[in-house]
């Protein structure tokens, strides 16, 4: 095998199904977590279920057991020079946290390649959508000056099409798989980076597991993409499910927002679609609406960001407020969208006065 890289992943919790690929297919990985989950990673390693087509229950990994490591740390504790390429697995708003904020901006400083796997994209992401103004989408972001040293040709953007959670019942070491689809990376600027995901691409396909009954390739693939486009695919669905789990009424799950009213959650996802054709994405380069709507039979839970905002969050990721905002750029407005900002707006601010 190829000599390992070492990757640094800040976020313990969905960071863990990505780091689960890299130690398959040999590489090393250190996550950056809270001082509780980071005691329970280094005693008994990391554990990811996933469905595996034609098997019935669901495939444990666990990362004791692989051929790459893992071990995890505080952010104060960590120097992102050692590494060779950065993921960015946590929410928007923890970024600006004391600890996050001073390795996020070593991460800049020290110029490592940076992969977010948000899906909020980071300010420095969207400067390399050409003709994209970003002057007026700070305000979209908990704190946009934590992106303020980043060069935009070290940021790309990995869409976490994957869908997981922990386990409530298990310990913090344990994530599971909803949706096994893959993660979609556009090229960084550099052709020496790029090729840098490729091999990691390439180490992951051939990734044959053995389960107990014999070597099984596994679901959740890295695949690399030459447009900086193709991540975005994912806003058409968050605007279409995610965020419009939020309702006057509560959170609904992402298949009721998405199946209730089906024609109207359509006309948002054209509607979307159209945006990221506008700024220049290729059509072929986003997903149909008839195979997004098929997924979320399945994701029967309301959205992370629907659940943090009714569990009293003051601050959640905003790429409704984004998309919007860019949209406007290209004058093209949504009844449908600017209904499911102002929800999000209003609850934002009643839990920003119950916290004060």
């Amino acid at each position: 095998m190829a000599k390992p890289y070492n990757v640094l992943i800040l976020g313990a919790s969905y960071g863990s199904l990505l780091a689960t690929k890299h130690m398959l297919a040999g590489h090393n990985v250190k996550l950056v977590c809270l001082p509780s989950e980071a005691e329970v990673i280094n005693r008994e390693g990391t554990r990811v279920r996933l469905p595996v087509k034609g098997r019935s229950g669901l495939v444990e990994i666990d990362s004791r057991k692989l051929p790459g490591t893992v071990s995890a740390d505080v952010p104060t504790a960590v120097d992102p020079a050692e590494y060779d390429l950065v993921g960015l697995a946590m929410q928007e708003p923890q970024y600006r946290a004391a600890g996050v904020r001073e390795l996020l901006d070593g991460v800049a400083t020290k110029k490592v390649p940076c992969m977010s796997i948000m899906n909020m994209p980071p300010l420095p992401y969207l400067k390399r959508i050409p003709g994209l103004s970003t002057e007026g989408l700070a305000d979209c972001f908990t704190d946009a000056s934590v992106w303020r040293n980043f060069d935009p040709a070290l940021m790309t953007l990995c869409s976490p099409d994957p869908q997981a959670f922990r386990p409530p019942e298990e310990k913090v070491n344990v994530l599971q798989v909803t949706l096994p689809t893959n993660f979609k990376v556009a090229r960084f600027d550099s052709e020496d980076h790029t090729e840098m995901l490729r091999r990691m691409q390439a180490g992951i396909e051939a990734v044959r597991f053995d389960a107990g009954d014999g070597p099984t390739e596994l679901p959740v693939k890295l695949k690399v993409h030459d447009s900086i486009f193709v991540p975005l695919a994912k806003w058409a669905m968050l605007l279409t499910g995610n965020y419009r789990c939020v309702t006057r009424a509560g959170a609904r799950s992402i298949k009721e927002a998405v199946h209730t009213d089906i024609e109207a959650s359509r006309s948002v996802y054209d509607w979307v679609r159209g945006v990221c054709i506008a700024l220049g994405a290729d059509p072929a380069d986003l997903v149909p609406f008839e195979k997004y709507a098929n997924a979320a039979q399945g994701l029967v839970r309301p959205s992370s960001a629907a659940r943090a905002l009714y569990a009293g969050a003051p601050n959640i990721e905003r790429v409704d407020r984004l998309v919007q905002k860019i949209a406007a750029q290209k004058g093209m407005r949504n009844p449908v969208v600017d209904e499911t900002v102002a929800l999000v707006d209003a609850q934002l601010e009643l839990n920003r006065k119950a916290a004060a």
